[in-house]
């Protein structure tokens, strides 16, 4: 390997040297070991790629030979020091990655190299163990930047001084340090568009004024509270993500914005609509103490003056989930018309009334999954409340019923999860028969609706035709013990369509009436684990699924021919463990093992059962192999034994039969002749 500082490039046919990939005008020496750059590479390269290695070094000459060098990157070496005259010669260079290095150790002498550089655009000085003073020193001298990167470092406190003359920068990122004080930080960056102070340790965001910010995210701090400035300027701010801390109210947003995503995620929100005292909530009043070096100021807030202050009329994502909502104040939903997403999962919502006044005309996802509802309420005589509903998530709640006609008029709704939900399918089967109830979800005719999850509902045995209309592609009825008590018989309305079922746990045995899925010609996914199955269902045999799970079940065996039917051919994948195997008949195991493209991702897990022993069945000792050789040649000796005496037994029975036959035979004879018998 030659290693230098050659003045001269090498020859445009020359290899690259040391391993070095060259694709067009970028050389990449990713981890090549390499302790210095090498100094024979192209004079033309663009893009230096020198990450991983272990360079501990960047002298004046190493990039001498690379005058057009663009994009340099040095990331997760060893570098402590770069020397104040190593960029002389790149004075092009605008991309330069020194993440993941050891540069606090020589700051000062790096802040000088970096100095050389008036057209760099993109700094990344992520895991450096820099200080917010060391930051400071190393960007001082930059103003051409526009994107920055000082993550993972140990910065904690963020002053007016720090980023003082980065007037272009339009990107920063500062996650994962220990910042907990901000202090007219970012005043002096009017281009700032893109911030990031995610997993930091901020307690608040008070007097929020960045008008030209277009992205925030703050999330995974320890902000119990957001309070935009009080301004009628207009906010540029369009992704907000508070995700993950300790908000205890609706963040006070800018009054004029563009926010079309707000992340709330994980949070303690509530909006304390059940007060102890009974007080009316229009005159409910949070107060701010905040302490700025020797002053003291009280801010007054009244809750739901607060919430209506802002203008979220753009707002198209909004993600409630993991707090501790009871209910939302009236008329919330009714200020974001243009709202496509929310979710209000894992919080402890008991009611949800969908309401025309709401204007959810626009929205297409709407997740109220893992709350105490037991009323999911639509205002009568409407008809188009959700009109554009794609996805609808009310599982694990307390419901009993939806709405009647819900999914009538959601011309668009895709996927339904109901799971964990004490509810019926129409129509519903009783002693007399099938009866309409109000009691019973209807989802016949609902001609959009592809994806369905019931889940753990209680569903008694399927009657009528509950599926009947519906081209249903995906369904799960896992956790059911009852749902095939009637049978299969439901199914023939899907066998044209679907191509997912899962009938895990659901009490389903060899016995069951009419266990035949070879109606389902398009089935490509079906899941049987947790049952009782003791033998291997033949109407598979015909399909052409990609995976199988027969998960613990009770089969003591696959047929031996499995691999060659059209199923053994056409899957993918074959979950196999928890059964009670027989370790003399894995004929078919073996066969499986064969077929090319098939995965059994539990075949690890796999065991059979040869007495009290639990053995794999890719290592069967030779003992056992020796007492199965011998079982099975006991077995066609036990057969020819059994098969001896009877064939004995009716052979001696002719040999009777025919003997007074022809005794008879004989006197008939005589008789009819009238010849005298030579005896």
């Amino acid at each position: 390997l030659a290693v230098g500082h050659g003045s001269g490039a090498v020859p445009a046919w020359a290899p690259p040297p040391g391993g070095c990939e060259l694709v067009q005008s970028t050389t990449d020496c990713t981890g090549r070991w390499l302790s210095s750059i090498p100094g024979n590479l192209r004079g033309d390269t663009e893009e230096l790629l020198l990450d991983d290695n272990t360079i501990q070094v960047l002298g004046n000459a190493s990039l001498l030979p690379y005058i057009q060098l663009c994009h340099l990157s040095l990331a997760r070496n060893r570098l402590e020091l770069i020397e104040p005259g190593a960029f002389l010669s790149s004075q092009g260079l605008q991309e330069l990655s020194l993440a993941d290095n050891l540069l606090f150790t020589n700051y000062s002498l790096t802040a000088a190299a970096l100095s050389a550089l008036p057209a760099l655009r993109t700094l990344d000085l992520a895991g450096n163990r820099l200080t917010e003073d060391m930051v400071s020193v190393l960007v001082w001298n930059l103003p051409s930047l526009e994107s920055l990167s000082v993550a993972r470092n140990a910065i904690m406190r963020l002053d007016s001084s720090i980023f003082t003359n980065l007037t272009q920068l339009l990107e920063l990122n500062l996650e994962k340090n220990y910042i907990f004080e901000i202090d007219k930080a970012f005043e002096g960056l009017q281009r700032l568009q893109r911030l990031n102070i995610a997993y930091n340790y901020l307690p608040c965001l008070v007097g929020f004024g960045l008008t030209q910010l277009r992205l925030l995210n703050v999330s995974n701090n320890i902000i119990e509270w957001f309070l935009a400035l009080e301004s009628d300027d207009l906010f540029e701010l369009e992704v907000l993500d508070l995700s993950h801390n300790r908000l205890l109210f609706f963040p006070v947003l800018p009054r004029h914005n563009k926010l079309h995503s707000l992340l709330l995620q994980d949070n303690r929100m509530s909006f304390y609509q059940h007060l102890p005292n009974g007080t009316s909530l229009a005159n409910v009043t949070v107060q701010f103490l905040i302490v700025d070096g020797n002053s003291t100021n009280i801010t007054t807030v009244r809750l739901w003056d607060e919430l209506c202050y802002s203008n979220l009329s753009s707002l198209r994502l909004l993600d409630m989930s993991q707090n501790q909502v009871w209910g939302l104040p009236e008329g919330f939903l009714a200020q974001m018309p243009s709202l496509t997403h929310l979710k209000l999962n894992q919080n402890c919502l008991e009611a949800f009334h969908l309401l025309q006044e709401d204007s959810l005309g626009m929205l297409a996802e709407l997740d109220l999954s893992q709350n105490r509802l037991v009323e999911l309420g639509a205002q009568e005589g409407v008809r188009d409340i959700l009109p554009n509903l794609q996805l609808f998530n009310v599982s694990t709640n307390r419901l009993r019923a939806l709405p009647p006609g819900l999914f009538t008029h959601t011309r668009q709704i895709t996927t339904v999860d109901l799971s964990h939900n004490q509810v019926n399918l129409c129509p519903r089967q009783d002693a007399v028969g099938e009866v309409e109830s109000p009691l019973c979800v209807d989802v016949r005719g609902v001609e959009t609706l592809t994806h369905l999850s019931l889940v753990g509902c209680g569903l008694g045995g399927l009657g009528g035709r509950p599926f009947q209309g519906t081209p249903l592609v995906h369904l799960d009825l896992s956790d059911n013990l009852q749902a095939l008590s009637g049978g299969l018989g439901w199914l023939q309305d899907l066998a044209l369509t679907l191509q997912v079922l899962s009938l895990r746990n659901t009490s389903l045995s060899s016995s069951s009436t009419a266990v035949d899925f070879s109606a389902l010609s398009r089935l490509i996914r079906l899941d049987l684990s947790g049952n009782s199955l003791m033998a291997f269902p033949a109407s598979l045999d015909t399909l052409k699924l990609h995976s199988l799970d027969l998960r613990g079940n009770c089969l003591a065996a696959l047929p031996p021919t499995v691999a060659q039917t059209p199923l053994g051919r056409s899957l993918w994948e074959l979950y196999l463990s928890g059964n009670p195997y027989n370790c003399c008949t894995l004929g078919w195991w073996d066969a499986l093992q064969r077929l090319e493209g098939l995965r059994i991702p539990d075949g690890p897990e796999v065991r059979c059962r040869h007495g009290a022993r639990a053995l794999r069945p890719g290592a069967l000792p030779q003992p056992v192999l020796q007492s199965c050789h011998w079982h099975n040649a006991d077995l066609a000796l036990l057969y020819l034994v059994l098969a001896l005496p009877t064939g004995l037994t009716l052979l001696v029975a002719f040999a009777v039969v025919g003997l007074g036959l022809k005794e008879r035979l004989l006197k008939v004879l005589k008789s009819r002749c009238g010849v005298s018998s030579p005896y």
